[in-house]
């Protein structure tokens, strides 16, 4: 997989949560950051259900791309479910959680890319695109 490909893939997972209603969706960019990852996308769930409808949307788009998850950590209880992609991995929270880990924080040094129709594109704020977006 390229960059091009994680980022993609990482939109699209991020809208696909949006879709269902999981709230403050974000995507980070960590290439150049970390080596855990190429992208986090981070979202609040609302319910134990709602997160496991979500994580199997997950999986079922993950396949149509053709990936497998490398692990997933799905407690019953629902309070943080985690799927590895490898070079995305996708971070699903209930409020409480997602505020004590602090993910957004911890990676606050890692751009926010851009994927909904209410985001700026990162060209248009005056940023210079990477490698990775002009090749898209």
């Amino acid at each position: 997989m390229n960059n091009h490909d994680a980022r993609t893939f990482a939109v699209e997972v991020a809208r696909l949560a949006a879709g269902m209603q999981v709230d403050q969706v974000v995507v980070l960019d960590l290439r150049g950051l970390s080596g855990i990852a190429d992208y986090f996308v981070i979202g609040t769930g609302t319910s134990d259900r709602q997160m496991h409808a979500v994580l199997d949307s997950i999986e079922q788009l993950a396949e149509q791309w053709g990936r497998r998850p490398l692990g997933i950590a799905d407690p019953r209880d629902a309070s943080w479910i985690v799927a590895d992609y490898v070079d995305v991995i996708v971070h699903l929270f209930d409020a409480e959680h997602r505020a004590y880990y602090d993910l957004d924080g911890l990676w606050g040094d890692a751009p926010r890319v851009p994927w909904n129709a209410e985001q700026a594109e990162p060209a248009a704020s005056g940023e210079p695109a990477d490698e990775a977006d002009r090749a898209c």
